[in-house]
């Protein structure tokens, strides 16, 4: 029983080995007396140290049993805390790519210590510091001789076999995450694959024989007496592990040619609006004491470094996977540890999933951020998705804190290219009526032309 303000996180239920918990909003992770002689093998092994000094696994440090939340406890340990969960089905393809290669070095270098990994869920992942980092300390165990790699199916469905439909049949496959929590199976992979797994060896092997031999042996039961699994040495599971990082190395995904992979550059500010409007996002949110802001339309995250300038830690939103991987790209190349892309749908954002709809977050649910930025966003809700003005509002004053807003006109060349396909059925779409709509959540701090344009920068206040 978890006593006073010990609270279990719902993402951390199902491992009889230990549970993650807050103690007066401290994260602490549990380790159960079961698990025991497991955690002290790893320890002992100097895997844990290891990681953590490469910057590969989540550093944490041993905390007194005092604070531990059950009797049950052996150990309690205090993990460096992330920033922003995330999760697979809101990354890029490079991103995730990115996790599936950390989890493949983690394992080769268990290996070598007498360790396995035994899960490989892409949830063992997340982002931090602008790289990918493992924070299920609980996943080792020292490897058994003899037997093979027990997480190698978890590993395929959950990276393998999306890259794949990622990289070959179309980048939007990603979202089959979202709704396969337990990874794309290996069967509907290889269906949708078809004939371009034969054009590949790995894929092959690791999705179409393999689900072949998933499901031959599901339907199979194996006679009395019989042996249904060979003795696999160390040296094998290494072969495989190798096997499995040339294939998703070979996985690859260039993010270009989309509408808004390219708006940054195709659009009609003037070097003056650009200017004034980045000038605008930081001295709006100067002085404000803003922590985190959520840039909710960042396109490939030119305003979310804007932002990043008085900000300790932004989160970078888009709809669109290649301006989202450019950006992820970027984070990369020039090491900038405090920005964050993720690919988010604010018309069907990530919902509450899971167990009891607790598992996941919602991305409400990770909220409120100190500031919103919802910049060259609102004509795209308001008349692109027919969303009222004053539902947009109350959803981002759930959001957000404080809320850095541009108003696009209709006389904008912008929402005039969105109206030539349809009809203009949006009489409240007015400055006027943007303002009106935005005063039942929010209070109006100011209001500034952005140069060059004709469109409005706002600081608002969630009421």
């Amino acid at each position: 029983m978890v006593g006073g303000d010990r609270r279990p996180l719902d993402s951390s239920f199902r491992d009889p080995s230990g549970f993650v918990y807050t103690r007066d909003g401290v994260l602490y992770r549990q380790v159960n007396r079961v698990f025991r002689d497991e955690f002290e093998a790893v320890t002992a092994s100097g895997l844990y140290d290891e990681l953590a000094r490469q910057g590969l696994l989540i550093p944490h440090e041993a905390a007194s049993l005092e604070l531990a939340a059950s009797d049950d406890a052996v150990a309690v340990l205090q993990p460096e805390p992330v920033r922003f969960i995330s999760y697979p089905y809101e990354w890029s393809f490079g991103q995730l790519r990115d996790a599936a290669l950390l989890t493949l070095e983690i394992q080769e270098r268990a290996l070598v210590r007498g360790i396995t990994l035994r899960d490989a869920t892409a949830y063992n992942i997340q982002f931090h510091n602008g790289r990918p980092v493992f924070i299920d300390t609980l996943s080792f165990e020292p490897r058994k001789e003899g037997e093979p790699w027990v997480a190698y199916r978890q590993f395929c469905e959950h990276f393998v076999v999306p890259l794949a439909l990622m990289s070959r049949v179309d980048i939007q496959l990603g979202a089959l995450l979202r709704a396969h929590l337990e990874g794309v199976p290996l069967e509907l992979g290889s269906r949708l694959l078809g004939g371009r797994s034969w054009r590949s060896l790995g894929l092959l092997f690791h999705v179409r024989l393999h689900a072949a031999a998933q499901r031959r042996y599901r339907d199979r039961a194996p006679a009395v007496g019989e042996t249904t699994s060979r003795k696999v040495t160390a040296q094998t599971v290494l072969g495989l592990v190798r096997s499995l990082r040339s294939v998703i190395e070979g996985v690859r995904w260039n993010p270009g040619g989309t509408e808004w992979a390219d708006y940054t550059s195709d659009n009609n500010y003037s070097a003056e609006a650009t200017s004034s409007k980045r000038e605008l996002v930081t001295g709006l949110l100067r002085g404000r004491g803003v922590r985190t802001v959520w840039d909710l339309g960042a396109n490939t995250g030119e305003y979310s470094r804007a932002a990043r300038a008085e900000a300790e830690y932004v989160v970078s939103f888009d709809i669109d996977p290649a301006a989202v991987e450019r950006n992820y790209r970027r984070v990369r190349a020039e090491d900038e540890r405090a920005i964050l892309p993720l690919l988010m749908d604010l018309t069907n954002p990530s919902p509450a999933l899971g167990w009891a709809h607790r598992e996941r977050l919602s991305l409400e649910g990770r909220g409120p951020a100190d500031a919103l930025l919802a910049l060259a966003l609102i004509h795209h809700l308001a008349i692109g998705h027919n969303l009222p003005l004053e539902r947009v509002a109350g959803y981002f004053a759930r959001l957000g804190r404080t809320l850095v807003i541009e108003f696009v006109p209709k006389s904008d060349s912008q929402v005039q290219r969105m109206l030539r396909s349809r009809p203009d059925i949006f009489p409240c779409y007015t400055r006027e009526g943007f303002e009106a709509a935005f005063r039942t959540a929010f209070s109006i701090d100011e209001a500034h032309p952005v140069a060059g344009s004709e469109r409005i920068v706002y600081r608002m206040t969630a009421a």
